[in-house]
Formats: structure tokens, C-alpha cells, sequence
């Protein structure tokens, strides 16, 4: 019995690899790769030893403050669209189903919150960390208790982002998984720890383009290979990826409700509310050119998100009777994108080498962009206060803190290697924290009589509160109240559908298709619906940010009643929305945020900034 198990696993073994090989990395692909890669080194090289820029903090964290809108722009799109989005957004839509669009569409709602209420308020006070802000509207501790989320955020975060696409390359090469991740993350280490934030940006920009070029060429070429836009459509609704749940029930892992408010508090905080990103946006010389660049950035994102989502109902609509997965060639819906590009297009020479390149594009913006800001905020926030500040100590401390974090990112691979879905993971992990770090902000610049006690303590009520409900919700997963199996797919269309590959898998095993196992009969919460009684514990995890959030104004409020402000202090009218300013009976600004005509700016000339005398320069062009 057991030589004929062990022949049987051999069989299946041998058929699966063979199926694989067809499906590996040519010449080219890896020509393709390497040309990428070394274009991002190359970049950090020059603004690292050619560039004549002054050798400053200033410079290495913000630029100078001379970016310029468009590859600020492109930068913002590529950081957010990391290669967990590349793969594990098409994997969402592939198993559960399009849902997954109103997250992206969500960004129409972020984009106008960001540039008339947020960023505003960040230029007025010349901040070039975003914590800054909570420090001058709260306290420093305050500052320092949201610094801790974000740098424990980065920690939970950095391994994630380089490990999914290692996984892509190491389905399509069959090399080892963590030598992968240690060779390009020391790439992506090498030019962020040289460059700054120049060389995040502009290897932001080669990799934005190399996304673009990817995703609609997967799209289209999917498509073509699926059997047209009609048939696409058709598979897709039979096998029920076009079912949207518009019911109220948050218990629903994702309905209309749970991702377009889930979507807006994520990108919020993702954009507007993370140093990562608000340090790009305020190493622009003024508003005017942010407000620019996060409409270009939106426009981007919804073009590139919306051929990512559509990427797995095209990927379903090939696969539809015929589930890789199913099949044994994929283990994981995380692997399953490689493994289409290199189906789809493995006959164009480097077409798969392009695809790959895109998502470790994808994964080392947002490293770079991870690393660069994390090195500014450890250094100004842990280690200036306990050292004799110079620049050139500055440079090489946060050069070092990039190179440690980095290290630290390929060994916490080990570690992401035994998640099952990389994207319910991460959304899970930040809502820990994000919704209370976009809170504390909206706070700060929507309620006046909130002083610091109450903005410190609510920010410690909200995250021991998320931290309770999520480990109650991971402990109902593993102990089976909550199951969130995948929509229904089989394996008895591939001959039909003239995926042989697959099929010589199957007819060369004694092979069994994967079955549902029976309901157990005892009351469970799924994807789709439950009949259980209610509890906060089964909240889909796509409503922890909404959830955060809702902790911070639900302590702050009641108790800026028992702690009220002091009445003798006197309110800046910049450190709150202008929005929020016409209803405050305080005195005028002396500064507005206007725009006059720029006589003087030619050609990309950075404009003037008039400063009045005894104010400090605040960026805003008047």
C-alpha cells in the first residue's frame, strides 16, 4: 500500500513538473529582468555619487524640496500598487470575485479628502514629516505614540513586500524562494541607502512605466487568449465573480459597503496620512503642484488598479472548468498570476521577463519608499534627541538604519512564507493601527476643544481595542467559526477548453479533484453569508479601519468634555482643515492658501515664495 502511494505521488509529481517546465523563464525573460533591475541600481548610483546635489538631509529625504509634479505623481501610483497588489489582487478577484473594484474606486472619494482637507493643512505648517503635525496640534508624546505605530507597521510590512514577488519568480524559474529575496532586496537596499528619496522617485518612475506596459498588456493578451470580451463576461458571471453584495450584514467578508468605506479609510491613511507617501508629497515646491500631482496620481492608480481587478476575472474566464489549482500546477491563489502570464504570453520572447520585472517594480517602490521614510523618522524621532547633530552624522545613521531594516526584510521572508492570503494578511495586520493613526489626524484637524490627553488616550483605546477584536477574529478562524472558502471552480471542461496542459496532468495521474467537504451542520460565518448569531469578533476584515477610526472619536469626544481644553490657550486657526475654519470662532489666518499668477516661473522654474517678515516659510505660493 505504501509503494503504491509513494509511485502514485511520484507520478503526480513528475507530470506536475513537466506541465511546469513548459512555463519556465527563457533567455530573454531573464535578459528583460536584469536590464530592470539594473537601470533602479544604476539610478541610485547617480544620485548617489554624480548627482550635484548638497550631501543633506534636506536633499536626502525631501529633495530639496524641488520635485516635480509628474514623477511625483507616477511615484505615489507605484508605491501604492505594490506586488502584493500586482498578484494578490488578481488572485482576490479570481476566488472570490470582482468585489474588489470598489476598493479601487474608492480612490474618487480619497483624492478630493486629501487635497482640500489633509494636505492643505500639512503645507500651511511647513511640515516635512507628517507626525510633525500631531506634535504642533497635541503634544510630543502624542507624535511619538503614532511614530511607534508607523515604525511597527513597517516592521510587520517590509518582509511582505519583498517576499510576493519572490514567490512570482521563483514559480516561473523554479530558483530557491529566499535567495531570490536576497539578491534584489540588497539591490533595492544598495539604491535607497545612496540615493534618498531622488532615487526612490525616479526608479519609481522606470518602474511605474514598466506596470503600466504590463497590466494592460496581461489584460488585453488575457482577453485574446480567453475568447473575447463577450465570453469573458459570460464565464465570468456562471462561475459567480459578478455577484455584488449590497447587503448591510458586516459580517460579509466583502460587500459594496465593507470595501468602498474599508477602501477610503485605507487609502486615507495609506496616502494622505503615512510619512512613506506624504513625504513626496511635501518635497514639492507648493500646494498647487501637490494638488496636481495627486489628481495625475489618482487618474493612474484607477487606470492601473482597474486592469489589476479586471486581470482576475479574465484570468478565471481562461480557467473557467479548469482550475490550475484544482489540478495541483498552483499551490496558492497568490501564485496563480505567474502562472497565467507565463501561459498567455509565454510564446512572446520576454513578454513573462516584462511581467515579472513589473512586480518586483511594484515591490521595490514600495521597499525603497518604506525604507527611505523609516530611516527620517527613526533618525529625527529616536535618534537626534539622544545625539550632537551634524549632517553628515544624520546621513550615515539613516544610510545605516536602511541597511539594518533591509537585513531585517529578507530574514522576516522565512516568516511570510506560511501565510495563506497574502492580501487578507496585510489588510488585516494594518488595521491594527491605521484606523487610529487617520483618527488622531481627522481629530486634530476637525475637533478644536480635543487637547492632547484626549487625543493620547484615545489612540491607546482604539489600538488595544482592534488588537482584542482581530485576535478574537483570527481565534474564530482557527477554531472554525469562520471559514471563508473560495467561489466554485472544476476540472471538467479542459478538454473541451483545449487547456491541455492541464489535462495531461490530470489523464497522466490517478488523479482525485479537490471537493468541498459537506457542511458540518454547526452555525458558521463565510464569505458570503452567516448564521451565526452576531459578534464583532466576525466583522469583516475589511471594516478594522472603519472600525479604528470610529474608537478614536467614540473615547475623544465624551471625554474632551471631562478634560477640557485650557481656555486661556490660544488656537492656531492653520492647524485645523480649511474646511473646518469657517466654523470656528477664531482669528483669521494670516496667511491664506491662495494663488496668485506666477509672472516669474518659466519652463518648470520653481516659483518664489514670498515670506513675510517673522513668519516662516510655509511652501504655499501666495
Amino acid at each position: 500500500m505504501s509503494s503504491t502511494t509513494t509511485t502514485t505521488s511520484a507520478t503526480v509529481a513528475s507530470a506536475v513538473s513537466g506541465a511546469s517546465q513548459d512555463l519556465r523563464f527563457g533567455v530573454t525573460d531573464y535578459v528583460v529582468f536584469v536590464i530592470m533591475l539594473s537601470a533602479s541600481a544604476g539610478i541610485g548610483v547617480y544620485f548617489g555619487f554624480f548627482s550635484k546635489s548638497k550631501n543633506t538631509t534636506e536633499e536626502y529625504l525631501r529633495g530639496g524640496k524641488k520635485m516635480q509634479t509628474l514623477p511625483i505623481a507616477i511615484s505615489l501610483v507605484a508605491s501604492q500598487l505594490s506586488g502584493i497588489a500586482i498578484m494578490s489582487i488578481p488572485a482576490e478577484s479570481y476566488t472570490y470575485g470582482f468585489n474588489y473594484i470598489f476598493v479601487v474606486l474608492a480612490m474618487i472619494v480619497v483624492i478630493p479628502i486629501l487635497i482640500y482637507i489633509i494636505v492643505p493643512v500639512f503645507y500651511e505648517n511647513n511640515v516635512s514629516n507628517c507626525y510633525e503635525y500631531l506634535e504642533m496640534r497635541f503634544n510630543r508624546r502624542t507624535r511619538q505614540l503614532v511614530t511607534a505605530t508607523f515604525v511597527m507597521n513597517s516592521f510587520l510590512m517590509l518582509p511582505v513586500y519583498m517576499f510576493i514577488p519572490s514567490l512570482a519568480f521563483a514559480q516561473v524559474t523554479g530558483l530557491n524562494i529566499h535567495l531570490i529575496n536576497v539578491m534584489v532586496s540588497s539591490i533595492c537596499i544598495f539604491y535607497t541607502m545612496l540615493g534618498g528619496i531622488k532615487a526612490v522617485v525616479w526608479t519609481d518612475v522606470v518602474q511605474g512605466g514598466i506596470m503600466l506596459l504590463s497590466v494592460v498588456a496581461v489584460g488585453v493578451l488575457g482577453t485574446v487568449r480567453s475568447g473575447g470580451v463577450s465570453t469573458v463576461m459570460e464565464h465570468a458571471s456562471e462561475g459567480g465573480r459578478f455577484n455584488f453584495d449590497f447587503g448591510l450584514d458586516p459580517r460579509i467578508r466583502m460587500s459594496f459597503w465593507s470595501a468602498t468605506m474599508g477602501g477610503i479609510f485605507m487609502w486615507t491613511g495609506h496616502i494622505g496620512l503615512n510619512q512613506s507617501c506624504v513625504q513626496r508629497i511635501v518635497s514639492l515646491p507648493s500646494y498647487s503642484h501637490a494638488k496636481k500631482s495627486l489628481i495625475i496620481a489618482g487618474l493612474g492608480f484607477l487606470i492601473i488598479s482597474f486592469f489589476n481587478t479586471v486581470s482576475g476575472i479574465i484570468m478565471f474566464a481562461r480557467y473557467y472548468g479548469c482550475d490550475p489549482m484544482l489540478a495541483g500546477l498552483v499551490s496558492k491563489p497568490d501564485k496563480m498570476m505567474p502562472f497565467f502570464v507565463q501561459d498567455i504570453m509565454g510564446h512572446l520572447a520576454g513578454m513573462p521577463g516584462v511581467f515579472i520585472s513589473c512586480v518586483f517594480s511594484a515591490a521595490l517602490s514600495s521597499l525603497s519608499a518604506t525604507l527611505n521614510s523609516l530611516a527620517g523618522v527613526v533618525y529625527f524621532d529616536y535618534i537626534k534627541p539622544r545625539i550632537r547633530h551634524t549632517e553628515a552624522r544624520a546621513n550615515w545613521s539613516m544610510k545605516l538604519i536602511v541597511v539594518v531594516m533591509g537585513a531585517y526584510c529578507i530574514l522576516g521572508g522565512f516568516m511570510v512564507q506560511n501565510f495563506n492570503s497574502i492580501l487578507q494578511t496585510v489588510v488585516t495586520i494594518t488595521g491594527i493601527n491605521t484606523g487610529a493613526v487617520v483618527g488622531v489626524f481627522l481629530l486634530g484637524m476637525f475637533v478644536p476643544r480635543c487637547n492632547a490627553k484626549t487625543a493620547v488616550t484615545s489612540i491607546v483605546f482604539s489600538v488595544v481595542a482592534m488588537v482584542w477584536v482581530i485576535a478574537n477574529g483570527q481565534m474564530n478562524f482557527r477554531s472554525g467559526l469562520i471559514k471563508y472558502d473560495v467561489l466554485p471552480n472544476s476540472l471538467d471542461q479542459c478538454e473541451a477548453r483545449g487547456l491541455h496542459m492541464i489535462a495531461d496532468v490530470i489523464n497522466q495521474t490517478d488523479f482525485t479533484p479537490v471537493t468541498a467537504k459537506p457542511p458540518s451542520g454547526d452555525p458558521v460565518t463565510t464569505a458570503f453569508h452567516s448564521d451565526r448569531d452576531f459578534s464583532l469578533y466576525d466583522i469583516s476584515f475589511y471594516w478594522y479601519k472603519v472600525l479604528g477610526t470610529a474608537l478614536i472619536f467614540l473615547w475623544a469626544v465624551p471625554m474632551s468634555y471631562i478634560w477640557r481644553p485650557d481656555e486661556n490657550e490660544k488656537q492656531n486657526p492653520k492647524l485645523y482643515s480649511p474646511f473646518v475654519r469657517k466654523f470656528l470662532t477664531l482669528p483669521e489666518p494670516d496667511q491664506e492658501l491662495e494663488e496668485e499668477p506666477l509672472r516669474g516661473a518659466k519652463n518648470g522654474e520653481i516659483p518664489h515664495v514670498r515670506v513675510d517678515p517673522g513668519e516662516k516659510e510655509t511652501g504655499v505660493e501666495h
